[in-house]
């Protein structure tokens, strides 16, 4: 039996987290515990969310390099207002998804570059970040801190929240009609505004939706760390793309997979986690991140390149 492409694409994020896993459990037996695997997917609840936003925003064709900064505003905001004063951090939580949407329709309407107005927000967000906490601090919501210190039982509390993101996303982006319109523009914008619906409103709330998992990822990350820093997240613009073309999604055309995504982002999370578990240097880490995405993307176009040649045959 043959296998194809769009299959393929979906069964190696799930081979590479398996064999990273074994690797892992090889060099270090004592990791096969609850408490080893609460270690090395210690981080992996805000990656995952920041990674579905992502996959979100490229699911339109877009690329948003404001996603570290933003998660990291989200931090702060947690930190401060959310935390001393529920109702104004909600109320600014709130506008920042409102900004999420209004940008998502600026670059249609004026059709610009989504790198570089994301590029342009990053450096606002990383300002707004700034001000609120000019250095490390505040204290995470209380309900935060016990909602990602939880312990479920048989399972930690990273793998069950990232199975439940996983089906969630999945349900909105491959079995909703919201999500078939979303990876319509993605794949052909112009069939889905000659159908009737609105190209310029679906934007909006992709974008929206993708604001409201990276304040999540923001949140869960603040619920970990027990504080914020307006650098706190600065990683995951790159760590969001990693996990989104790791997990069988692609630059253009709509095609992204949220379970892939959600995997991709457990990938990374593991190969760092295991690195930081070794006392290796985080230069490595991003070095190990990036070489396990090198192997899969080569991966990937050598199938492709094998079915065109079989294809021709």
């Amino acid at each position: 039996m043959r296998i194809s492409a769009e299959t393929f694409r979906q069964i190696i994020p799930a081979v590479s987290l398996v064999l990273l896993l074994g690797a892992v459990f090889y060099m270090q037996p004592r990791a096969m515990s609850y408490t080893g695997l609460n270690l090395l997917f210690n981080l992996a609840v805000p990656i995952a969310l920041a990674t579905v936003a992502q996959m979100l925003i490229m699911s339109v064709n877009d690329l948003d390099l404001s996603m570290g900064t933003f998660v990291s505003f989200s931090a702060c905001v947690a930190a401060t207002y959310l935390q001393s004063a529920p109702l104004i951090g909600v109320a600014i939580l709130l506008a920042a998804i409102a900004v999420y949407a209004t940008i998502g329709m600026l670059i249609h309407m004026r059709e610009l570059p989504s790198i570089v107005v994301t590029l342009g927000m990053s450096f606002v967000w990383g300002g707004l970040a700034v001000l609120m906490l000019p250095q490390p601090g505040g204290q995470a919501p209380g309900w935060a801190r016990w909602l990602m210190t939880a312990k479920p039982p048989l399972v930690p509390l990273a793998i069950v929240a990232s199975v439940v993101i996983a089906v969630v996303t999945h349900l909105i982006v491959s079995r909703s009609s919201f999500g078939v319109l979303v990876r319509g523009i993605g794949g052909n914008t112009r069939s889905v505004a000659r159908a009737g619906w609105s190209v310029l409103g679906l934007r909006a709330a992709t974008y929206a939706l993708a604001g409201f998992f990276a304040i999540l990822s923001g949140i869960a990350l603040v619920g970990l760390t027990t504080s914020a820093d307006a650098n706190i997240a600065l990683r995951y613009t790159l760590l969001s793309i990693a996990g989104v073309i790791l997990g069988g999604g692609e630059f253009v055309g709509g095609r992204v997979s949220p379970v892939g995504a959600v995997i991709g982002a457990l990938t990374l999370t593991l190969a760092g986690s295991f690195l930081s578990f070794m006392r290796i240097s985080p230069d490595w880490q991003i070095g190990a991140q990036g070489a396990i995405l090198i192997i899969v993307l080569g991966l990937r176009l050598a199938f492709n390149l094998f079915e065109k040649r079989r294809r021709t045959r």
